[in-house]
C-alpha cells in the first residue's frame, strides 16, 4: 500500500465512519424500541462517549509504539510479542483480537446498508405515497435497496483509498452543516412553542402536520370501541370544528406519560440530560455505542498515512471529539427535548424515520409551510452520511480481513491486493457480499417485538409487491425480536469485546516500557476495559432486571457466542491442517513475519 494520507485525511475517514447524520436517523428509533428506556437516551450517549474516549486514548498510545496496518489485530501481536513472558501467546492473542473484531466490521457495514434501505423507503412513501407508505415500507423494497448500496459502495472502496478520502472529506462538511441546522431549528420550534400555544401535531397516515385538532368518531370492531380519526378522500384528517364552525386549534403540551405509563416527551431540559434510572442508563449505552465507533478506523491505515506516529494519535482522539462530544450530544439534545404532545416518543416508535418527521414538523414552522421540501434536503445528506459511513467501515474491515489473509490466518486469497488500485479487493467484495445479507436481515422485521404493527395499519398500507410483501402478521411480528435493534446489538457486542481487548493490550504493551505512565497505561486502559466489560454483561443481565426488552439483546448474544464457537473451532481445525502451533515457539521467526 502506499503512503498518501495525511493527518486531514485519516481525521476524515475516521469521521466519516462517526456519521452523526446517518446514526440520528438510525439510532434515535432503536434507542427509543429499547422498552422503557427512552428518557435516559442523551446520558446512555454520555457514559459510552466516555468509554470510547478512554478507549480511544488507548488506541492513540498504542498508533505511537506500532504504526502499520491492522489496528488492533496488529497490536494484539506486537504488545505479545515484544515481551520475554509473552511472546509465546502473540499468535493466539492477535487471532483472538482479529476474530472477535469481525463481529463488529463485518456486521456494521451490514446495519448500515439496512438503514439506507429504511431511508430509501422512506423517502419512496414521501414522494409517491400511492406507492409506499413512509411510515412503514415495503420489506422487498428496502432490501434490495440494501442490497444495491452493499455493492455500490465497494466499488467505491475498491478504487482506492484516495477516491474514498474525497468522498469522506465532502460528506463530513455537508452533514454536520445540514444537522447543526436540524438541531438549531429544533431547539428554535421548542423555545417558540410554550405550553399552551397553537403548535403542529402529527398524522403519520398522510405524513403531514397540521395546527387543528383532528375530528374523531368511535365505531365497533370485534366487540370493542375504537376511537378513529375522521378523514376526507385524500386521506388527510378532518378538523374538529368548535361551536363557532371553525377548526379547534391544537395547543401543545409536554406531558411525560400517558395513561398506561407510556414515555411521551422531556417536560425540561434538565430531563433530556438527566439519567432517570441506572439500569436504562446501560440500556442505552449498548446501543448508542454504534452512534460512536469509528475512531479507531484509522489504525488500520498505518500503511497508508505519511507520518503514521504523529497523525494517526490526533486523528483517533479528533475525530471522536468532533463527531461524539460536539455534534451527538447537541443533536440528541435538540430532538429529545423537541418532543411534545404533538409529535411524542410513541410517534417515533412507530415510525421508520422520526428524525423524517421532525424535520417536516419544524421545517412547516419555520419556513412556511415548506416541512416537506426542508426534509427532502436534510435526508439527501443523511443518504450522503450513510455512504461514507459504510464506505469507512467496509474499508477498515476489509484491512484488517487483509492483514489476517496475509498472516494466513484467513485464507491466503484476503491477503491479495489488486494490481492496479493496490487495495485488498477480495476482502472488500466478501464484505460486500455479507453486508448485503445482513442489511436484508435488518429490515426482515423492522417492526418486530413491542414495535409490532396493527392489523389497521397493515390493512391500509398501498397494495403491491414493493409495499406490502414480507411483511408478518401482528402476532407474529409481536414474537420475533425486531430486527434492526438485534443486529445493532451483534453489531455493538462485538464493539464492546474489541474495546475491551483493546484496553488490555495497551496495558501489555507498556508494561516495562521506558514511556510507562500509570495513569495512562493502567488507569485509562483499566476503566476502559472494566466500561466495555459492564456493557457486555447487561446483554445478559439487563433482560433479568426488567431493563429494556429481552428478545434483542439475549438473540444478540447468541450470535456473538456462535461467531466466538465457530472462531475457536475454525482456529484449531486449521491449524492442525497448516501444521502450526499455538503457541509460537521461534520468537525470531514470527517478528520476521510480523
Amino acid at each position: 500500500m502506499k503512503p498518501t494520507l495525511g493527518l486531514t485525511g485519516l481525521t476524515m475517514n475516521a469521521m466519516a465512519l462517526i456519521a452523526p447524520g446517518a446514526f440520528l436517523w438510525l439510532t434515535f428509533v432503536a434507542q427509543g424500541t429499547a422498552g422503557n428506556t427512552a428518557p435516559a437516551m442523551w446520558a446512555g450517549i454520555v457514559l459510552a462517549l466516555v468509554l470510547c474516549l478512554a478507549t480511544a486514548f488507548c488506541y492513540a498510545e498504542l498508533a505511537k509504539l506500532y504504526p502499520g496496518p491492522g489496528s488492533s489485530y496488529f497490536f494484539a501481536e506486537q504488545a505479545f510479542l515484544r515481551h520475554d513472558s509473552t511472546w509465546r501467546f502473540a499468535r493466539l492473542s492477535k487471532f483472538i483480537v482479529g476474530w472477535g473484531s469481525h463481529l463488529y466490521y463485518w456486521i456494521y457495514p451490514g446495519v448500515m446498508c439496512g438503514v439506507m434501505g429504511v431511508l430509501c423507503g422512506y423517502l419512496a412513501g414521501t414522494l409517491f405515497p400511492h406507492f409506499m407508505s413512509a411510515s412503514n415500507p415495503g420489506p422487498m423494497f428496502m432490501m434490495i435497496c440494501a442490497i444495491a448500496t452493499a455493492f455500490g459502495v465497494a466499488y467505491i472502496a475498491h478504487r482506492g483509498v484516495n477516491s474514498s478520502t474525497g468522498v469522506a472529506i465532502a460528506i463530513n462538511v455537508v452533514q454536520i452543516t445540514a444537522l447543526l441546522v436540524f438541531a438549531v431549528m429544533a431547539l428554535m420550534y421548542r423555545h417558540s412553542h410554550p405550553p399552551g400555544s397553537v403548535a403542529y401535531q402529527w398524522d403519520a397516515s398522510s405524513q403531514n402536520a397540521y395546527t387543528y385538532q383532528f375530528a374523531t368518531t368511535t365505531k365497533t370492531v370485534h366487540g370493542q370501541e375504537l376511537t378513529t380519526i375522521v378523514r376526507n378522500a385524500a386521506g388527510a384528517p378532518m378538523p374538529l370544528l368548535g361551536v363557532n364552525g371553525r377548526p379547534v386549534p391544537f395547543k401543545i403540551s409536554y406531558p411525560r406519560h400517558d395513561a398506561a405509563g407510556n414515555f411521551l416527551s422531556h417536560p425540561t431540559a434538565s430531563s433530556v440530560i438527566g439519567i432517570h434510572n441506572v439500569g436504562w442508563l446501560f440500556v442505552q449505552a449498548t446501543i448508542a455505542i454504534l452512534i460512536l465507533v469509528g475512531f479507531e478506523s484509522v489504525t488500520a491505515m498505518g500503511a497508508e498515512a505519511l507520518d503514521p506516529k504523529k497523525h494517526i494519535p490526533v486523528a483517533v482522539i479528533t475525530s471522536l471529539v468532533v463527531q461524539g462530544a460536539f455534534c451527538y450530544l447537541l443533536e440528541y439534545f435538540a430532538a429529545n427535548y423537541f418532543l411534545n404532545s404533538g409529535y411524542t416518543m410513541q410517534h417515533a416508535v412507530g415510525s421508520a424515520a422520526p428524525i423524517g418527521d421532525m424535520m417536516v414538523m419544524v421545517g412547516d414552522a419555520l419556513f412556511n409551510g415548506h416541512g416537506h421540501a426542508f426534509m427532502l434536503i436534510e435526508a439527501a445528506t443523511v443518504f450522503l452520511a450513510i455512504i461514507g459511513t459504510t464506505l469507512s467501515c467496509i474499508n477498515t474491515g476489509a484491512r484488517v480481513t487483509y492483514a489476517m489473509g496475509k498472516d494466513d490466518e484467513l485464507s491466503s486469497r484476503f491477503g491479495w491486493l489488486h494490481k492496479k488500485n493496490l487495495t485488498p479487493h477480495r476482502a472488500i467484495w466478501t464484505l460486500a457480499t455479507i453486508s448485503a445479507v445482513l442489511g436484508c436481515c435488518t429490515v426482515a422485521n423492522l417492526f418486530g417485538d413491542a414495535g409490532a404493527l396493527s392489523q389497521a395499519t397493515l390493512h391500509a398500507l398501498p397494495r403491491g409487491f414493493w409495499s406490502r410483501f414480507g411483511y408478518l402478521s401482528p402476532a407474529h411480528m409481536a414474537a420475533l425480536p425486531n430486527s434492526l435493534l438485534t443486529i445493532t446489538l451483534a453489531s455493538n457486542f462485538g464493539t464492546f469485546l474489541l474495546y475491551g481487548l483493546s484496553c488490555a493490550i495497551c496495558i501489555v504493551a507498556f508494561h516495562g516500557h521506558p514511556r510507562f505512565h500509570f495513569v495512562k497505561h493502567v488507569l485509562i486502559p483499566v476503566f476502559g476495559m472494566v466500561a466495555n466489560l459492564a456493557c457486555m454483561a447487561f446483554y445478559l443481565i439487563g433482560p433479568f432486571m426488567g431493563f429494556g426488552t429481552k428478545l434483542e439483546p439475549l438473540t444478540a448474544l447468541g450470535i456473538a457466542i456462535v461467531w466466538g464457537f465457530y472462531g475457536g473451532v475454525y482456529f484449531v481445525t486449521q491449524s492442525k491442517k497448516k501444521g502450526r502451533t499455538t503457541l509460537i515457539s521461534n520468537r525470531s521467526g514470527a517478528a520476521e513475519t510480523a
